[in-house]
């Protein structure tokens, strides 16, 4: 049995939108889907929050879980480089040193998602880290998009298309 950990942003929680439903697609995949809440109010300087976030995670759940991660859970990309794991990275935070190192040096593949009006997105860099890149022009740090609330809930159904893509290339779960 496959296992995936949701990780949190600082504002979006395990059952929003984007997790709720990248989280859903592990689940229908046959994983057991461990959906983290943070227990205590997230440190806002980037150079505490690597370690608050692991210590936040505690063991992970089974040999090689997938994770899922929203903005301050890529606080968790050390964790996915040590332990050779996949994940898929929601608006992550390119503009922490911490994050983008541990992602340079991540030997598992990973999907980097992101929207050209985040000012924590860096697509270059994001291309220069990983060939699986999923970015949504005009989104900003929720991958809302300007105009009618139906255009961002349509880049919803295209993230979670996305991820899919990106599993089924990695042949994540492992048979």
């Amino acid at each position: 049995m496959a296992d995936a950990v949701v990780i949190p942003g600082r504002m979006f929680g395990p059952g929003a939108p984007l997790l709720m439903y990248t989280g859903d697609l592990a689940r229908i995949r046959g994983a057991t889907v461990h959906r983290h809440e943070w227990t205590a109010t997230p440190p806002t300087d980037p150079a505490t929050q690597e370690p608050w976030v692991r210590a936040q995670l505690g063991p992970l759940p089974g040999d090689r879980p997938l994770l899922i991660g929203k903005s301050l859970g890529s606080n968790a990309a050390g964790l996915a480089a040590d332990h050779d794991l996949p994940a898929v990275w929601l608006t992550p935070l390119l503009t922490h040193p911490g994050v983008v190192a541990a992602l340079d040096r991540a030997t598992a593949p990973f999907l980097l998602i992101g929207g050209t009006a985040d000012p924590s997105w860096d697509a270059e860099l994001a291309r220069r880290l990983t060939p699986h890149v999923f970015e949504v022009a005009d989104a900003d740090h929720g991958l809302y998009v300007p105009g009618l609330l139906t255009a961002s809930i349509a880049v919803l159904a295209q993230v979670v298309d996305a991820t899919a893509e990106f599993l089924d290339e990695i042949g994540w779960p492992h048979k």
